[in-house]
């Protein structure tokens, strides 16, 4: 019995020290949780939740000046791209073709393109201090860069078409046909949403605890990714391998597929000619819209210049509001079906008050 009690006792001694054992441990392990999650917490409060847009302009009296200037541009761009897609789609013979198909979904690319900064940048002219959330940044980034690797894409489909119908105009139709067409501008929209998404991921795995001020009117990579707690030396080559050399690459095929194209017209074609270098010059000079000012401003993420701001207008809000103005003041079949649409909607006024 005595060795029996002593036994037990010993057991309980040996369960009791376990059991301080196991709560000094579940302690210790709790007050370290606690200290981690405090510590994290102050690291969040830390973290840059908004960035303050310098914008064009701190003078109140030239930023309303260009709320003015802005608000015609942005309501020309509406109004001329929206009037290009209608007029597509209203006319049987330009639906049908190829190149106006691309061409309507190029107005829409513009259109959705002007809407990503232009009325953020509008309603910052009016307030004296021009936020906007972390959350909005990386939306504005996302459909930037969606909406313009889209476009590029899409110039070089239009590229691809006038090669096609100048180069090969028997075959044109057959080459070009519509399942052809509607899977071009669904590649072109696939790799602007692929290419999107890097520049999100390049920006969201960032640290932001210091200076919250992006010296531009709209957020972007290449300012926002200056303004991060560490070194972005690596994430500056990795969105000049993507965005840059992106824009470089689809530049100089295209700057190639119209050097053939005006090599083939000067030696096969002399019917034509001048319709054909008509068409040319009206998507040349739309696409050095679009890629100087990217080739610019991803191309050299390491320095800024003054001049940057002049290239971010041109390419969020100059080229949307120039192409429907290039594609229709120097193509006669877009003026030509202008005009049929007016007249029909002429006559169904008049029918409509008779």
């Amino acid at each position: 019995f005595h060795y029996l009690l002593s036994s037990r006792i010993r057991c309980n001694f040996f369960s009791l020290c376990i059991s301080l054992k196991y709560s000094l441990f579940q302690f210790n392990f709790h007050s370290r949780g606690l200290r981690m999650l405090s510590s994290l917490k102050g690291g969040n409060d830390s973290r840059v939740m908004e960035f303050v847009l310098l914008g064009l302009s701190s003078t109140w009296e030239l930023q309303l000046l260009l709320f003015l200037i802005f608000s015609m541009f942005y309501m020309a761009i509406v109004l001329g791209n929206i009037l290009i897609i209608v007029t597509v789609k209203a006319d049987g013979h330009l639906i049908q073709s190829p190149m106006y198909f691309f061409l309507a979904h190029l107005s829409f690319i513009d259109l959705c393109l002007g809407c990503v900064t232009v009325p953020k940048m509008l309603g910052d002219f009016l307030h004296q201090r021009k936020i906007i959330s972390f959350p909005g940044c990386l939306a504005q980034i996302y459909f930037l860069h969606f909406l313009g690797a889209s476009e590029m894409f899409l110039l070089t489909v239009m590229a691809y078409d006038r090669y096609v119908a100048i180069c090969n105009p028997l075959h044109y139709l057959t080459v070009m046909h519509r399942q052809l067409c509607f899977n071009l501008v669904a590649a072109s929209w696939f790799g602007g949403f692929l290419h999107s998404i890097t520049q999100v991921l390049l920006v969201i795995q960032l640290p932001f605890c210091g200076p919250n001020e992006l010296d531009n009117f709209y957020c972007d990579v290449p300012q926002v990714i200056k303004l991060a707690c560490m070194d972005t030396y690596v994430v500056e080559v990795l969105m000049v391998s993507n965005s840059g050399l992106l824009s470089l690459i689809c530049f100089l095929i295209l700057l190639l597929s119209y050097a053939v194209i005006l090599a083939t017209l000067r030696t096969r074609f002399r019917q034509g000619q001048s319709k054909a270098l008509s068409t040319c010059a009206s998507h040349l000079t739309v696409v050095s819209l679009i890629f100087v000012p990217c080739v610019f401003i991803y191309l050299r993420p390491f320095c800024s210049f003054p001049v940057d701001k002049v290239f971010s207008v041109f390419y969020t809000v100059i080229t949307p509001l120039l192409n429907p103005l290039i594609y229709t003041l120097r193509n006669s079949e877009m003026k030509t079906a202008m005009r049929k649409m007016r007249k029909k909607y002429a006559v169904s006024c008049f029918l409509a008050k008779g």
